[in-house]
């Protein structure tokens, strides 16, 4: 479902970078950095869902964690709402952490077993001061988790206690609690059964219109981001390749990684004939990343430039932006 997008960006990343140095023996002292994610650029609107796709270890969700801040970006400047958060330490660091919160992928291990769904969902509203133990706590925590789906029972139950979808819902009330405005969802429901899938993802909507939240919404599957997401970014190596308003994404990709990745999704009818884009050899590593652009590797269209220059990310059309020199040619 479209959208009518406020023109208000709550966050604008500007060419962040997060490198992890690699660890090497005492008998080679040159360094080395795993480029997590290198130089990545977008804004995102208030109200508005942005879909993040790519490989596994593109870089995907360390962009996410880097955003909210739960890694120290390399480089680059994150504005949210009006400031650069990239530099926020102590005091300043914790009273964002209202405004921004994360979902993690895996139910069964973002959860403490040890704490039950009352102090799961509430320690951070303690933490902020937000509530006082007793009454007024416990009735805000069954506000929350009866808000994602659960009941007022349920809050003094333990992880292990819950199935797979339950946690997750448990983990998006967790998100909640603070009333943030904007929350990473990294890979939610790829831990989840198809059937609890779309559970969770309208719920999820539905809390995004009822709160006015704004999602950067991280999975590998490209169905699931096309239902829930505005616009979709596709990376590759750490960096965006391409990012438009997800009808045009899916319509018209004008990067060659992206025409590969929509290639590959099945098709219900055999009769319906697809047209498949090869994607060759295996993904580079992103310690030594490839001159050039990163994916002339593994492009059937690289030329001797694609070897030697780095593409422009640049708008090719409105709000279409892509990282390659021959877009729209090829």
């Amino acid at each position: 479902m479209e959208k009518n997008m406020k023109n208000e960006i709550i966050l604008e990343v500007d060419k962040i970078k997060k490198y992890f140095e690699v660890k090497k023996s005492f008998l080679d002292s040159g360094k080395s950095f795993v480029k997590a994610v290198d130089d990545v650029s977008f804004k995102l609107h208030k109200g508005e869902t942005l879909g993040l796709v790519g490989e596994s270890g593109c870089g995907k969700s360390t962009l996410g964690r880097t955003i909210v801040r739960l890694y120290q970006p390399t480089d680059g400047s994150i504005i949210y709402k009006g400031e650069d958060i990239a530099k926020f330490k102590g005091q300043k660091l914790k009273n964002l952490r209202k405004d921004m919160q994360i979902i993690f992928q895996d139910p069964y291990s973002s959860l403490n077993p040890r704490m039950n769904v009352s102090t799961i969902v509430g320690e951070a509203m303690l933490a902020h001061g937000i509530v006082k133990k007793g009454k007024e706590f416990q009735e805000k925590v069954v506000e929350v988790i009866e808000r994602c789906g659960l009941s007022d029972y349920h809050i003094y139950r333990y992880p292990h206690q819950f199935s797979g979808g339950q946690r997750q819902r448990i983990g998006i009330a967790r998100a909640l609690a603070l009333n943030p405005d904007f929350i990473v969802a990294d890979e939610p429901v790829s831990a989840l059964d198809v059937s609890i899938q779309s559970q969770i993802l309208n719920l999820m909507m539905d809390l995004q219109e009822e709160m006015g939240l704004s999602y950067l919404f991280i999975s590998h599957d490209l169905s699931v981001v096309k239902h829930i997401s505005d616009r979709i970014g596709v990376m590759y190596l750490g960096s965006i390749v391409e990012l438009a308003n997800k009808k045009e994404l899916y319509d018209d990709p004008l990067h060659p990684y992206t025409r590969a990745l929509l290639s590959a999704i099945p098709v219900a009818d055999p009769t319906k004939k697809k047209e498949m884009h090869a994607i060759i050899g295996e993904i580079p590593s992103n310690v030594n990343t490839p001159p050039g652009c990163k994916f002339h590797t593994r492009c059937v269209y690289a030329k001797d430039i694609c070897k030697e220059v780095v593409p422009e990310y640049r708008e090719v059309k409105p709000d279409h932006f892509v990282t390659c020199h021959f877009a729209g040619e090829i």
